[in-house]
């Protein structure tokens, strides 16, 4: 996982409220040319304005890239069965419906006489089957016919078409599908040596001009321009979320289409847009060129996406919890449990150290670990700086490959024991009928520093300061000496369900 820029988040509105419309994903990582050249464009650099008659500054136009890109841009049509998941305009797990992110996994753009989010009456549907249509937005990307579109257009789907500026429709196999960054291979077959586009090597500045061209609401090869807004946003669509946010408007069908720089390089693929109306105001989302070639490569392979793994879960490393720890920024991620018969276990990884760098290359926090690590392959063995014993250690890793992933499980049970100091009422775990270790939470003052670092009740406190406890006096021991050490915060290892974490509670 690569941090080109330093890393933003939406505000906490956005994100209460995404329902998000997916306009389009992802680009890909293949070196070419356009129809059989390489694509150098003659335009004029973004930054420079062209002088007419009366002092007047005229912008550039796009018009010598749109010719020499439009080409290679699809419109893709897609029948899918209807699944209960395509059944209405569905939100971001999790998140309210009606917001102002809107994903487009619903099929239904307007088209041949159906109206958006519609289907055809069941009398009309093949063999009495439940389908809908769909569409969306792709690019080619080699001259044998390789297509990059999003997940979320092509899924579930049973039939596919695409058709080129120039009219010609061929049908096409998809090749693979990655939902966690929503890319989407396919494949044309044809004898025909088709135009594609490239991907660009290098990471777009904020202020670029860029250009979208897509199949917005079924009216294909729309052109639009704009900016890079911003590098590295976090909207929650996935675990590797490192979106460009753009101004140029991009729309329900722009799903898949591609993001130019003015040499006519792909440096993105659209993919949402925030919108508290449900069309553009100018605040979209594309993945980055750099996420999608390793994205395609993997489907081109074997149809499939294998990622790294080491086998830890992890939290950010807050202010406080750098205090304890001894760190002098709260950056990296803390590694809360290494799970068993884990690449991580395997190579020594302990709960409680802070991993601030992998192969040399500095984390800032658990997102940037978990993307540097998802992309490498299994098998790879990377180097971990971790951070314990008030010292950082080189510590090789074997990596595994990345499972399904787990459920989680929530407790609550009821006791009694004192640490008012933290807004605390806690008792052995084994004595309100738990087989664990460690004191069980069970009242938390909603007005105390534990509820405000997250503790509830049923939560299982496992260690203070890095010892075991099992009594109160363990903790008291714990917090003693944590102020002997003039630590800020004392760091608690606590399990919620099957997850753990460490919680840094003041001690002052």
């Amino acid at each position: 996982m690569t941090t080109p820029s330093p890393r933003s988040s939406l505000p906490n509105g956005f994100r209460r409220h995404r329902t998000a419309l997916l306009a389009g994903v992802f680009s890909l990582g293949l070196t070419g040319v356009l129809v059989g050249e390489a694509l150098v464009v003659p335009v004029p650099a973004a930054a420079e304005a062209v002088r007419v008659s009366g002092g007047a500054v005229q912008m550039p136009s796009f018009a010598d890239v749109v010719t020499a890109v439009e080409p290679a841009v699809v419109s893709i049509r897609v029948k899918a069965d209807a699944g209960p998941e395509m059944s209405s305009m569905r939100g971001v797990p999790g998140m309210p419906e009606g917001g102002p992110f809107e994903w487009f996994r619903q099929f239904g753009q307007p088209g041949q006489g159906d109206q958006p989010g519609r289907q055809p009456p069941r009398g009309d549907r093949p063999e009495g089957r439940d389908f809908v249509m769909g569409q969306g937005s792709g690019f080619v990307i080699s001259g044998d016919g390789y297509v990059v579109t999003n997940n979320h257009v092509v899924d579930n789907a049973k039939e596919v078409k695409v058709t080129f500026d120039d009219g010609s429709e061929y049908d096409a196999k998809v090749i693979g599908t990655d939902e966690k960054t929503d890319i989407a291979l396919l494949k044309i077959e044809t004898d025909r040596d088709l135009p594609y586009v490239q991907l660009s090597g290098d990471a777009p500045r904020v202020g670029d001009w860029v250009v979208a061209v897509g199949n917005p609401f079924g009216l294909g090869g729309s052109v639009t321009a704009g900016i890079i807004s911003a590098r590295g946003r976090d909207i929650g669509a996935g675990p590797y979320d490192d979106f460009l946010q753009i101004d140029a408007p991009i729309n329900k069908g722009n799903s898949g289409g591609p993001t130019f720089n003015l040499k006519g390089e792909v440096v993105g693929v659209n993919t949402a847009i925030y919108s508290p109306s449900g069309g553009s105001v100018g605040i979209g989302f594309a993945i980055p060129a750099s996420t999608v070639r390793t994205i395609v490569d993997d489907l081109k392979d074997d149809g499939a996406v294998t990622r790294g793994w080491i086998g830890v879960q992890i939290q950010p490393i807050t202010e406080d919890i750098a205090d304890s720890l001894g760190l002098k920024a709260a950056k990296g991620a803390l590694v809360a449990d290494p799970q068993a018969d884990s690449p991580a276990i395997k190579a020594g990884i302990k709960s409680g150290d802070a991993i601030l760098a992998v192969d040399g290359k500095p984390v800032d926090g658990p997102r940037e670990l978990a993307r540097a690590i998802a992309a490498k392959a299994p098998g790879t063995t990377v180097d971990l700086t971790v951070f314990r014993g008030g010292k950082e250690e080189q510590v090789p890793v074997t990596l595994g490959a990345l499972p399904s992933e787990q459920n989680r499980a929530s407790l609550e049970q009821d006791g009694k024991s004192d640490l008012a100091q933290f807004g605390l009422a806690v008792a052995p775990a084994a004595s309100v009928g738990l087989d664990e270790k460690g004191l069980a939470v069970v009242e938390v003052d909603p007005n105390g520093a534990a509820a405000d670092k997250g503790l509830k009740v049923g939560d299982i406190i496992l260690s203070v300061g890095g010892n075991a406890v099992g009594t109160s006096q363990d903790v008291k021991a714990g917090v003693d000496a944590a102020k002997q050490e003039g630590r800020k915060a004392v760091l608690m290892q606590v399990k919620s369900g099957d997850q753990l974490r460490f919680v840094a509670l003041p001690v002052a």
